[in-house]
C-alpha cells in the first residue's frame, strides 16, 4: 500500500480534530469584534467607527502575542511530536515572558496616552474623543490577553484544542451578552455605549485568563515549570528568538500595513471608515475557516517533522496546498453569500452603504489569496522554521506595491474610495505564484528539535 493511502485516514482525522475547534475559536474571537461593531452600529455610526479604529491598538499588540504563540505552535508541535514535554513547558515559559512585557507596554500607552494613539488613525475629533473613552477602560484588558493566549496556544499543540476552543467560545458568549447589557443598559443598568463595550471586554478577559490558567494545572494539560521559569535555557532561547524575530518582523510588516489601510479609510472620511469597519468584521468572520486550516496545518506537519517523519510531513504539506485552494474558493462563496445581509445589521448612511457593497465584492476575490497564503506561509512554512520568506513577501508585495499605491491614491491622487480599497487587497492575490514556487523548494521540511542536553546551558542557571 502506498504512503499516500496508508496515511489518508489518519491525516483527515487529525486535520478535522484540530481544524474544527480552532476554526470555531477563531470564529468566536471574530464575533467579539462583530458584536462591538453591530451593537455600537445600532447606537451610532461614529461610535462603531471610533471603536474599530481604537481596537487597532490591540491589533498592534497582537503582533507580539501572535509571534510568541506562533513559536509555541512551531516548536511546541515539533517537540510534542518528539514527546519532549519538558521542552514544551520551557517554550511556554519563554513565550509568557515576552507576552507579559509587551502587554505592560500597551497597557501604559492606552491608560496614559490614549489621545495620541487615536490621532495615529484619524483626525476626526469626534472619533478621537469616543476612542479615548474606550481605550482608558479596554487598556486594562490588554494586560491579560497575552498570558491567556499563550496558555490557549499550548493547549492546541498538546492535544487539547477542543478545550482551548471551549474557553474562547464561552468567554466570547459572555462578552457578547455583557456587550448587550452594558451598551444598551438592559437589566436596569445605565446605557454605557462604547464604555460598556470596553467593560464587557475586560470582564471576559479576566474570566478567560483565570479559566485557562486553572485548567492548565490539571492532569493532561501543560503549564510552566515555575522552578525553571527563569532558567538559562541558552539553546532553546536561541531557537525561540530565531523563529520569533522574523515572525514578529512579518507581523509588523503585515499589521502596520493593515493598520495603515484603516488609517487611509479614516482619512477619506467617516463614511469610508464606517464601511471599512463593517467590511473588516465580516472579513474576520469568514477568515475563521482559513485560520483554522492554517493552524491545523502547522501542527499536523510540525508533529511529523519533529518526530523525524520528513517524508510524511512533506506528503501532508502537498495535500494541504490543494485543500487551501478549496477553502479559498469556499471563503469567496461565503463572502458573496453574506453580502446581501451585511446592511441589515448596522445603521449606515447611503454613501457608507454604497462603499460597503463595493468593498465586499473586492474582498470576495481577496479571500482566495488570503486563504492560500495563510495556509502555506503561516501554517506549512512556519512549522519547519521557514519564517523569513513571510518577511520578504510582505516587504515586496505589501510595502512595495499595495501600501504605496493606497497612500498615493489617498493623499496625492485623490482616487475614489473603492479604488484605494482595491489597492489594499492586491497584494494577497498577486503573491500566490511566488508562494507556490517557494513551497516547491521544500526549505520548510526540517526537524527543528534538539536533544535535552542541547536545550540548556550546561552551567549555572538550570534548576
Amino acid at each position: 500500500m502506498s504512503l499516500y493511502k496508508t496515511h489518508d485516514r489518519e491525516f483527515y482525522r487529525k486535520l478535522l480534530k484540530l481544524m474544527l475547534p480552532i476554526s470555531l475559536q477563531s470564529l468566536m474571537l471574530a464575533l467579539v469584534a462583530a458584536a462591538d461593531a453591530f451593537m455600537l452600529g445600532r447606537v451610532e455610526q461614529n461610535s462603531m467607527s471610533a471603536v474599530s479604529l481604537a481596537t487597532q491598538i490591540q491589533f498592534i499588540q497582537n503582533f507580539v502575542i501572535y509571534a510568541a504563540t506562533s513559536v509555541i505552535a512551531v516548536l511546541g508541535a515539533q517537540y510534542w511530536g518528539k514527546n519532549d514535554i519538558r521542552a514544551v513547558k520551557d517554550i511556554l515559559s519563554i513565550a509568557l515572558k515576552v507576552s507579559i512585557f509587551a502587554s505592560v507596554l500597551f497597557f501604559v500607552g492606552c491608560l496614559f496616552f490614549p489621545r495620541y494613539l487615536m490621532l495615529l488613525f484619524t483626525q476626526e475629533e469626534v472619533l478621537v474623543g469616543i476612542g479615548v473613552r474606550y481605550l482608558k477602560i479596554a487598556g486594562w484588558s490588554y494586560l491579560l490577553t497575552g498570558i491567556s493566549q499563550c496558555f490557549l496556544a499550548v493547549m492546541k499543540v498538546s492535544g487539547n484544542a477542543s478545550m482551548s476552543a471551549a474557553i474562547s467560545s464561552v468567554t466570547v458568549v459572555l462578552n457578547i451578552i455583557l456587550n448587550a447589557i452594558l451598551i444598551f443598559g438592559f437589566l436596569g443598568l445605565p446605557a454605557m455605549g462604547v464604555q460598556g463595550a470596553a467593560v464587557a471586554t475586560l470582564i471576559a478577559r479576566i474570566v478567560e485568563l483565570l479559566w485557562s490558567v486553572i485548567i492548565s494545572h490539571t492532569k493532561g494539560y501543560i503549564h510552566p515549570e515555575y522552578k525553571r521559569f527563569f532558567a538559562r535555557l541558552k539553546q532553546l532561547n536561541a531557537d525561540f528568538f530565531k523563529l520569533f524575530l522574523p515572525v514578529f518582523g512579518a507581523c509588523m510588516f503585515w499589521g502596520i500595513g493593515f493598520t495603515s489601510y484603516s488609517a487611509f479609510m479614516g482619512h477619506l472620511g467617516t463614511d469610508s471608515a464606517a464601511a471599512n469597519s463593517v467590511a473588516s468584521v465580516i472579513r474576520d468572520l469568514v477568515c475563521a475557516l482559513c485560520n483554522g486550516l492554517s493552524s491545523a496545518a502547522g501542527i499536523i506537519v510540525g508533529n511529523e517533522l519533529g518526530a523525524g517523519n520528513l517524508s510524511k510531513g512533506k506528503l501532508y504539506g502537498d495535500r494541504l496546498v490543494k485543500l487551501s485552494f478549496a477553502a479559498g474558493f469556499l471563503s469567496t462563496a461565503l463572502m458573496l453569500l453574506v453580502l446581501p445581509l451585511s446592511l441589515k445589521f448596522v445603521k449606515l448612511t447611503d454613501q457608507a452603504s454604497s462603499y460597503l457593497w463595493g468593498m465586499m465584492l473586492i474582498m470576495a476575490f481577496y479571500m482566495i489569496g488570503r486563504t492560500v497564503n495563510s495556509v502555506l506561509i503561516n501554517g506549512i512554512f512556519y512549522c519547519g522554521g521557514d519564517s523569513i520568506f513571510d518577511v520578504y513577501s510582505l516587504a515586496v508585495c505589501m510595502w512595495g506595491i499595495a501600501v504605496p499605491l493606497a497612500a498615493m491614491g489617498t493623499f496625492w491622487l485623490h482616487w475614489p474610495v473603492l479604488v484605494v480599497y482595491a489597492c489594499t487587497c492586491v497584494d494577497e492575490v498577486g503573491k500566490i505564484p511566488w508562494v507556490l514556487l517557494h513551497y516547491r523548494k521544500y526549505k520548510w521540511v526540517k526537524d527543528l528539535t534538539r536533544s535535552k542536553d542541547e536545550q540548556s546551558e550546561p552551567s549555572h542557571g538550570d534548576a
